[in-house]
């Protein structure tokens, strides 16, 4: 697997979700829970942090904070999944199979968000020193 495309791919992905947050944001207020306050606030900010940090992810120097930051909002964003999962009849337009798997998909997306900001595993490689 490529590291650099992996990561271009999911910096850009996150970038036109997080665009998406303020084109259509009825979606996303659709599938919060609704024991979340401020929803229409919580859309905007989850859309602002998207955009940021898949822009950071493209920034070397950034990565690893847009990495964390990424990890940080695929779990903050679990309970929406989760609501969804467990009340189908509010989303009749998905098939009951598809709410089930965005579960662990959120285990497989958190994963690769770790793995192409260099979260994990372990720590970046670094490049030699050149000699003098």
């Amino acid at each position: 697997m490529n590291k650099p495309r992996t990561r271009l791919i999911t910096g850009l992905v996150f970038i036109v979700a997080g665009f998406n947050h303020f084109w259509q944001p009825h979606v996303y207020r659709a599938i919060m829970p609704p024991y979340l306050p401020w929803q229409r606030e919580l859309v905007a900010v989850s859309g602002y942090a998207e955009i940021v940090l898949g822009a950071m992810l493209l920034i070397p120097r950034l990565r690893r904070w847009a990495g964390a930051g990424l990890v940080a909002l695929l779990l903050a964003v679990f309970p929406a999944n989760l609501h969804m999962a467990l009340n189908p009849g509010r989303f009749a337009l998905i098939p009951v199979a598809l709410l089930w798997l965005r579960l662990p998909l959120q285990a497989v997306l958190i994963a690769g968000v770790a793995w192409c900001s260099d979260l994990w595993p372990g720590r970046a490689t670094r490049r030699p020193k050149r000699a003098s």
